[in-house]
């Protein structure tokens, strides 16, 4: 006999509902009832029939992509997993998808994955590619005997024959088909040559387009690394390769046509432009010539000796005022001379001796005798005169006066 704690008892029968693959991937039907949305935006309910309910949550994170909930009895589909809440040991429905009962489980299975999809950004517009202009090589994923090959050869070879077609056969209906489908893009990008896949095949039942609803071909066209045109069905068939490509065309014609510029309008741009260019070549050549003719009058009325005689006769004037002007600083500069050269002739000592004065000078010294009293007895002298210096003897002071 075992003996275990409610906890653990509980823990085990968590971990037994966990790894059942039948209980982590379930659809059941029933009537929604006792609806609870408390503050957290969790949705509660139960789900019942004649003789049983199941308790169901579906969380906030959850709750906020679903296109819709139900009110209490409604009949719905719910998926999700079972497993077991563990603060009352009961088990649960914990729900990520409702849909109303009546869509068909197929239905509901496509919005599931549609919803999952979404979640992970597979459909964002901002990461969808655009097309090339002229593509050197279509890529084309389809049956080769069903006759969207033939359209989409006939559209091409009509608008645009420049561009070459590589078809990498795959079934488009069946068992097998979600496989080939997978297989023959990634031979396509293998290849290299394709800038541009079409996948596509004609209408059909919601059976029939099953494979292009089917993940692995999803996410195939996800992470091709050129653009992918899908051309699954009519107009009004929408499949997740649809939403999930660049592109998406109603029919596989006229996915032809839209990877395929149209040879009759490129044909009737390109005489529009040479009309256009002719017409603006003709302008400007006219122009220019006009431009030439105003050049060469101009070369006439300013020719390169006329300019020269007029540089030469503006130098002449130049020099005349240039002399002229040296002239006139040259005689107040020898006025400023003389006058100069008079005040230094007056302060000059030798024109004093000139009127008859005489500079007397200690002979040994050399100073300047000023006073009377300076010529002692016996003192040598040096006179100067105007016309030289001779030496004396003092005798003394004589008289002072």
């Amino acid at each position: 006999m075992t003996l275990v704690t409610v906890s653990e008892i509980t823990a085990y029968l968590k971990e037994l509902f966990q790894i059942d693959p039948v209980l982590a991937d379930i659809w059941v039907r029933g009537e929604a009832s006792n609806i609870s949305r408390p503050a957290s935006g969790h949705y509660y309910f139960s789900l019942k029939d004649s003789d049983a309910s199941l308790r169901c949550v579906c969380f906030k994170q959850q709750a906020r992509y679903l296109s819709y909930l139900p009110d209490d009895g409604d009949a719905i589909l719910a998926h999700g997993r079972i497993g077991i809440y563990e603060a009352t040991g009961q088990y649960q429905l914990y729900i990520d998808l409702i849909q109303p009962d009546g869509v068909g489980l197929l239905a509901a299975q496509f919005e599931r994955l549609r919803m999952q999809l979404e979640r992970e950004g597979l459909f964002d517009e901002a990461r969808k590619r655009p097309l090339p202009v002229a593509p050197r090589c279509i890529g084309v994923v389809t049956s080769a005997s069903g006759a969207v090959w033939h359209d989409i050869q006939t559209v091409v070879a009509r608008r645009y024959p420049l561009t070459s077609l590589v078809l990498a056969p795959a079934s488009v209906q069946g068992g097998t088909a979600p496989a080939e489908i997978v297989q023959s893009i990634a031979a396509l990008q293998a290849d290299g040559r394709a800038e541009v896949l079409i996948v596509g095949r004609g209408g059909g039942s919601a059976e029939d387009l099953a494979p292009f609803n089917d993940e692995t071909v999803v996410r195939a066209i996800f992470a091709c690394r050129v653009p992918v045109v899908s051309a699954v069905g009519h107009e009004t068939d929408v499949t997740l390769a649809d939403l999930v490509a660049d592109v998406r065309a109603p029919t596989p014609s006229a996915a032809a046509e839209l990877c395929t510029p149209d040879r009759a309008a490129i044909t009737g741009d390109l005489r529009a432009a040479t009309r256009a260019m002719t017409a603006l070549m003709r302008d400007d050549l006219e122009q220019r010539m006009s431009d030439l003719d105003a050049l060469q009058r101009n070369l006439q009325r300013v020719s390169p000796a006329l300019r020269a005689e007029q540089l030469r006769q503006r130098i002449d004037e130049r020099t005349r005022t240039m002399t002229a002007h040296i002239a006139r600083v040259l005689t107040i500069d020898r006025e400023r001379l003389g006058a100069r050269l008079a005040a230094l002739a007056a302060l000059n000592p030798t024109a004093v001796l000139e009127r008859g004065y005489a500079l007397v000078n200690d002979a040994d010294s050399g100073a300047i005798i000023r006073h009377a009293h300076e010529g002692e007895r016996g003192r040598t002298l040096r006179i100067r005169v105007a016309d030289g210096s001779f030496g004396v003897t003092a005798t003394g002071i004589v008289e002072e006066t």
